[in-house]
């Protein structure tokens, strides 16, 4: 059995390739396969084979599926531009007679209206469509949304956000890197829909918190209107085409469209997904580390 880890390159695909050799899947059946092979030719010195793909180049992506049982679609990180991308691996997985496809989507991606899902919605269409068995991974945000962030945080005393009173169901990268291990591992998986989060929902009131209380420094939520946020965001760096997409998302977070409750993580893990509280603590010990 060949399996091929679309988007190696990036966190999650790094470490989904990493949940499979922890598994004991012998190195030569998996392919890591990415835009830029520097950064994962660790992983072919350790047996895994690599291969070079780019969602825009059809011609790689079959070249990398060929001889592949499954493929871990992990979404494209272009906004605007995925849902031709991921046509295109679904297209090349299905010429070279991929067996199953999973692909990592977004929480409740049914019945979402956050713009960042629109494209997942468009792709899980496609799958549909295409006739390749598929999976469906819906995960909710990452905890590292908020953790990355802790420097910010510290340096102004504050979590910023639109997301009110609304509970997140935030997980793990390496937890849901474990959990499309498992679903790569398990046989019968085709129509599979895994609605995946954490075990502890937690507003941005309680993150503020957790932040003050790990740190010994007084950090609060400060709530903003929509519009406000997506400003600051603007003036903090980001792209405004990707600030509103942001903001947006918090929106959806308050209407609860990131809250999960199917259990199908830890389910899936064999254990409790690993917890905002525990996270913060280490970001924070990782931070005075640094």
């Amino acid at each position: 059995m060949t399996i091929v880890i679309t988007g190696a390159t990036g966190r999650l695909g790094r470490l989904v390739v990493e949940a499979l050799l922890d598994r004991d899947v012998p190195a030569g059946q998996i392919v890591a396969a990415g835009r830029d092979l520097a950064k994962i030719a660790d992983f072919a010195e350790r047996g895994v084979q690599i291969r070079p793909i780019d969602y825009n180049d059809s011609d790689s992506l079959r070249q990398a599926f060929q001889g592949a049982e499954k493929v871990l679609l992990v979404s494209g990180s272009e906004a605007g531009q995925r849902i031709e991308q991921h046509r295109n691996a679904i297209d090349a997985a299905k010429e070279a007679g991929v067996g199953l496809i999973a692909y990592t989507s977004i929480a409740n991606a049914d019945s979402t209206s956050m713009q960042l899902a629109a494209e997942h919605q468009a792709t899980e269409e496609a799958l549909r469509d295409s006739g390749v068995p598929f999976t469906l991974l819906r995960n909710s945000w990452y905890l590292e949304n908020y953790t990355d962030q802790l420097a910010v945080q510290l340096q102004y005393g504050a979590v910023l956000g639109s997301a009110g009173e609304g509970r997140v169901s935030a997980a793990t990268r390496a937890d849901y890197a474990q959990a499309a291990a498992a679903v790569l591992l398990k046989e019968g998986q085709a129509g599979k829909v895994y609605e995946l989060g954490g075990d502890e929902p937690f507003t941005l009131s309680e993150l503020a918190g957790e932040v003050s209380a790990a740190s010994g420094q007084p950090v609060t939520y400060q709530d903003l209107p929509a519009e406000q946020y997506k400003q600051a965001l603007v003036e903090a760096g980001l792209p405004e085409f990707y600030a509103a997409i942001l903001a947006d998302s918090d929106l959806g977070l308050a209407r609860g469209d990131l809250l999960v409750t199917s259990g199908d993580l830890s389910s899936l893990i064999g254990r409790p997904a690993i917890p905002m509280r525990e996270a913060v603590q280490a970001a924070v010990r990782s931070h005075r580390g640094a």
